[in-house]
């Protein structure tokens, strides 16, 4: 179990992020045309895993925002939003904003992912809901940087994704 935090009061996490250069655990998400996609679907790509709560939320916004600026810098990756979001709502967000650069994944079929990856918040105003994490995955599926955001209403280390991604 790890804790975070969010607003300052203590919340915690099932587990604990899949550490750096371990596999990359598999998932089945649920993608906008509520089609399942897997690992398997991006292999042989670098995968940017961001992880949100939801993108009904500023934070989530503006790192979704970002990682949809810097996707467009790297053709040999993908940006995945993941989120329990539906894809309904995920879909209405990304195209509201023009962000076209990012895959949008839901939980909604897959409560378990928030437990295989050590992101489900268990207790707090937030429990059910993903914490803020990024992850960079490689196109062998190792994983390559792995932050569970400290503070929930705080943003990602891009640069040290962005970095890790090469």
């Amino acid at each position: 179990m790890s804790v975070i935090t969010f607003k300052g009061q203590p919340v915690h996490t099932f587990g604990s992020l899949p550490p750096v250069g371990a596999a990359c655990p598999d998932f089945r998400l649920t993608a906008g045309d509520l089609s399942d996609k897997t690992l398997k679907d991006f292999a042989g790509r670098k995968k940017i895993l961001n992880i949100v709560p939801s993108l009904d939320t500023g934070v989530c916004q503006a790192s979704a925002r970002r990682f949809n600026a810097e996707a467009g810098r790297h053709p040999d990756a993908v940006v995945l939003n993941i989120s329990a979001d539906l894809p309904f709502a995920q879909q209405r967000f990304c195209a509201a904003e023009g962000l076209t650069n990012v895959v949008n994944l839901s939980t909604m079929r897959s409560p378990e992912f928030g437990q295989d990856f050590g992101v489900r918040i268990v207790d707090g105003p937030l429990a059910g809901l993903l914490s803020r994490a990024v992850l960079v995955v490689d196109e062998n599926d190792r994983v390559r940087h792995a932050q569970q955001v400290p503070e929930i209403a705080q943003e990602p280390d891009y640069d040290a994704a962005l970095a890790a991604l090469g």
